[in-house]
């Protein structure tokens, strides 16, 4: 399981047109699911989000979690994630797993996040979207669980 978390200022979908949802300051999360990824990949994953200390404190150190800031997340489904773009100029997908596979484990990840109280919103599993963010810092990183 694969994701990318970036820290915004605020983030949004967009599927034809319309706003399907937004989140203020916190994390967007780009989470790609491959073929050997489990349930207990996204606990971990999910437990190292929430715990994760990449927002700043009043001495502008990267000390506080999600969950201290009492920050939102949105998460969208990111199949690309998982390409392999060492041959060629192609990528391939061959290590992302199938699509019901990985809706079952996108819906899992989000469900432990919904857990923490904190606001969770989601893309829309296997649409076209336009993801919208302002990048605080700008602060990205990628995870593998």
């Amino acid at each position: 399981m694969k994701a990318l978390i970036q820290r915004v200022k605020k983030a949004s979908v967009t599927i034809n047109g319309e706003i399907y949802s937004s989140i203020g300051a916190g994390m967007l999360i780009f989470l790609g699911v491959e073929k050997t990824d489990t349930i207990l990949n996204a606990e971990k994953l999910a437990q190292k989000v929430l715990n994760l200390r990449i927002f700043e404190d009043e001495n502008e150190k990267m000390n506080f979690s999600i969950k201290d800031v009492s920050g939102e997340i949105l998460v969208v489904s990111q199949f690309t994630l998982c390409a392999d773009c060492r041959k060629g100029t192609r990528p391939g997908f061959d290590n992302a797993a199938a699509p019901e596979i990985a809706n079952k484990l996108y819906e899992e990840f989000v469900k432990l996040l919904k857990a923490s109280d904190l606001k969770i919103e989601t893309g829309k599993f296997r649409a076209m979207m336009d993801v919208s963010l302002v990048n605080d810092g700008p602060v990205t990183f990628w995870l593998e669980k």
